[in-house]
C-alpha cells in the first residue's frame, strides 16, 4: 500500500506493507538513519522520533499508524538547542543513543519548558545510555531548560 507522511516538514510517500515499522520505513525508504534500531522492543529509546510533537519509539509504531502525522527525526532538528546542548556538554560518547535522547529532550522542552526534576526523570526514563555518565546528559537537559537544577540518577535516567 502507498502511504503519505509529513516528515521533517516535507510530504513523503512510500509503498509499504501493513506490518512495516515506522523505524524501518524511515531508515530504508527515506534514508533517515538517525533513529537507531537498538532493542527493537521499546526499552532503549534509540529509535525515538516525535509524532505530532510527542516522543514516540518508532520500533513500536507501525508505519500505517504514523500516516498523516507530523513526524520529526533527528535529521529535522539540525542545530536545535537540545542538539547544541548535547555537543557543548559532551553528553554522548559513541552517539548511538544520542538522537533518541535529543528528540526526547526537545519534546520535553516544548511541552514543559520549566520542567521540575520529577518531570525530567519521567521523560528521560524511556532512554538508556550504556557508555556515558548521566551527569553530562543532566547538564545538557538543564541547559536547554535554562537552569542547572537537580540531579539525575545514573541508574534511573
Amino acid at each position: 500500500m502507498r502511504l503519505e507522511w509529513r516528515i521533517n516538514g516535507e510530504g513523503r510517500s512510500a509503498d509499504i506493507r501493513p506490518a512495516d515499522l515506522l523505524l524501518d520505513v524511515l531508515r530504508e525508504s527515506f534514508g533517515l538513519t538517525g533513529a537507531k534500531p537498538g532493542c527493537r522492543n521499546g526499552d532503549c529509546g534509540a529509535c525515538t522520533v516525535m509524532a505530532n510533537g510527542l516522543p514516540m519509539k518508532s520500533c513500536l509504531m507501525l508505519a500505517v499508524e504514523a500516516a498523516g502525522q507530523d513526524i520529526v527525526t533527528i535529521e529535522g532538528l539540525a542545530n536545535a538547542p537540545a542538539q547544541r546542548a548535547f555537543i557543548e556538554m559532551f553528553a554522548f560518547q559513541c552517539g548511538y543513543c544520542t538522537p533518541g535522547f535529543i528528540l526526547n529532550v526537545h519534546a520535553l522542552s516544548l511541552a514543559h519548558p520549566q520542567a521540575d526534576e520529577a518531570t525530567v526523570r519521567s521523560w528521560l526514563q524511556s532512554n538508556i545510555c550504556r557508555c556515558t555518565s548521566y551527569e553530562e546528559i543532566r547538564e545538557a537537559v538543564y541547559s536547554v531548560l535554562g537552569s542547572a537544577r537537580g540531579t539525575i540518577d545514573a541508574t534511573n535516567g
